[in-house]
């Protein structure tokens, strides 16, 4: 059986998480500290006190994912992972629990990377839309039209599991593609609630302050693969790990295609660590036959 721990990203927030880690755990309670301090606001406080619209803003909603993730992980005695993928800025906390990056470290690339994110969107106001019900493919050629037709960005952002994907692009290139999408028999498709496009080429602008970032952070080979949203296969080389982090921002998340290749390659048992029980969810319509869990 092999084990393997996935951590959620954008999403997944809640009013109150992570307080029970703090006020239970002497070392969730220091990480929460340095947390603070790495970001240079009291992210504690938003995340414990906070109501929705707090956590939505991008620069705290990803720090806090990530904090309250790398703690779950390290809250569980001797986890010794197998094999670990985190869906988008999931990846960040992966990559901790794999060895690649310190806590430290990955806590800044997500915060610069939120931060460079946030600065995209306010340039080109976009957004994202999910749809149900339909065959990807379909999907795919849908959006592939629009962009034609219409000179409007429309991109697949986020393949969640098998009738669920995320659309990402243009506020106009959206709303045509969702027209479309229904007409050619979508369950649903409607627009989320989300700053921008992320996961499509409106997050070019991102791309060099992420990249600068991550040329300047120490990166170590893996302890065990880690199967990354841009490639959906696993990878153990430090280079092509930068490089796919990088690359994310602009590209797909292939979460359905990632967690299949993980089930081929032998993935048995999947522990979700971080807010929420998003991932477990996916991983449960794209297998029935893996076992799930959570730490949150």
């Amino acid at each position: 059986m092999t084990h393997a721990f996935v951590f959620p990203g954008q999403g997944s927030q809640f009013p109150g998480m992570g307080k029970d880690h703090y006020e239970n755990s002497a070392f969730a309670k220091r990480l929460f500290e340095q947390a603070n301090e790495i970001v240079g606001f009291r992210i504690s406080d938003i995340m414990f006190n906070g109501n929705e619209e707090d956590l939505k803003q991008t620069r705290v909603t990803q720090p806090a994912i990530f904090l309250h993730s790398v703690i779950a992980f390290k809250s569980i005695d001797n986890a010794r992972p197998e094999m670990v993928a985190g869906h988008s800025l999931g990846e960040f906390s992966a990559l901790v629990a794999n060895g690649v990056l310190s806590f430290e470290d990955g806590l800044k690339l997500v915060s610069i990377r939120a931060q460079a994110m946030q600065k995209a969107c306010e340039t080109n106001p976009s957004t994202m839309a999910a749809v149900l019900g339909l065959d990807d493919a379909k999907v795919e050629e849908i959006c592939s039209l629009v962009q034609e037709e219409t000179n409007e960005i429309v991109v697949p952002a986020n393949y969640n599991c098998p009738g669920q994907l995320v659309i990402s692009g243009s506020i106009k290139g959206i709303e045509v593609a969702i027209e479309r999408l229904k007409a050619a028999g979508a369950k649903r498709a409607l627009v989320l609630p989300v700053s921008g496009a992320f996961h499509s080429p409106l997050m070019e602008p991102a791309k060099a302050e992420l990249s600068k970032a991550i040329d300047a952070t120490t990166f170590y080979n893996p302890n065990c693969p880690v199967y990354q949203n841009v490639v959906a296969k696993a990878v153990g080389n430090k280079e092509d790990i930068k490089q796919n982090l990088i690359d994310q921002l602009t590209s797909a998340v292939k979460w359905t295609q990632s967690i299949k290749t993980m089930i081929t390659d032998g993935g048995t048992h999947f522990t979700e660590c971080g807010p929420g029980k998003v991932l477990q969810g996916l991983i449960g319509k794209i297998d029935k036959k893996v076992n799930t869990d959570g730490v949150s």
